[in-house]
């Protein structure tokens, strides 16, 4: 069943990450939020859980810590707090839209299957609850420098608030590596796929031991021009709306004739 425009202002409002509730990126979220809504809080990891993906803590009990009126850190992942805050933190009134970030780097392309950020947006979703992702890409030194989000993300979050929005919908905003004046505009696009895949390096430790290490950082490259990667690319604000639903409809259909 689809939704109609959320009133911002009476809204309650989830702000959470997976940077950790120390963040400089939850902190602006955090601000932004505080400028659209009258009632934000804040459930974020109480440690770094970047590329936790989807998961949930199961096989030990979580504990929070109040750091504030409306403020609480979880020792878990960022699936946990969204969990935490809906059954236990806000439980007398659940959120009616979760943010989630401002990441530390992008999170476009595979990233999406990877990302603890866009993860908390997925959980929310589950729940029934409006959620939006926001990352903000690296510079060129690897620093992050928010000024594009902080200028833009709260006008976004207005536009998608006003708009119809169907059950198990999340949305994934990433703001590009450019300075405010030098966006190239605001553009919906798909989730692309990079050009190269997760690496593993190689590595010998000083005991002599050899060692893998899965990641480094990937180029942002990919031939489509209409997807998330090639937008910020170019340097627009990429927003595309994601889904929970995975199943290949037109493969279903294949395998319905081979099986029936």
């Amino acid at each position: 069943m689809a939704k109609g425009a959320l009133n911002l202002k009476k809204a309650r409002v989830l702000v959470t990450n997976d940077d950790g509730i120390h963040a400089p990126g939850l902190k602006i979220l955090e601000k932004l939020a505080k400028t659209l809504s009258d009632d934000v809080w804040v459930v974020a990891p109480e440690t770094e859980q970047s590329a936790t993906s989807h998961s949930l803590t199961l096989r030990r009990p979580l504990r929070e810590r109040r750091l504030g009126a409306k403020r609480f850190s979880v020792d878990g992942t960022p699936t946990d707090c969204v969990l935490v805050a809906h059954h236990r933190i806000m439980a007398d009134h659940t959120p009616d839209l979760v943010l989630s970030g401002i990441n530390d780097g992008g999170n476009l392309g595979e990233d999406v299957t990877y990302s603890g950020t866009v993860a908390a947006t997925m959980e929310a979703a589950l729940l029934g609850i409006r959620a939006i992702a926001f990352s903000q890409q690296r510079q060129a030194d690897g620093i992050v420098r928010w000024k594009v989000a902080e200028q833009f993300l709260a006008g976004i979050v207005r536009r998608l608030a006003a708009m119809e929005w169907r059950r198990d919908l999340l949305v994934n905003v990433n703001f590009p590596a450019v300075a405010p004046d030098d966006v190239q505009g605001i553009h919906i696009c798909r989730q692309g796929r990079r050009d190269q895949g997760t690496t593993v390096t190689e590595g010998e430790d000083p005991s002599g031991r050899r060692f893998v290490w899965i990641g480094g950082y990937q180029v942002d490259e990919s031939k489509d021009k209409d997807t998330d990667l090639a937008v910020t690319a170019r340097g627009g604000i990429s927003i595309t709306p994601l889904h929970l639903d995975l199943t290949h409809r037109g493969t279903m259909k294949k395998m319905q004739g081979i099986f029936d």
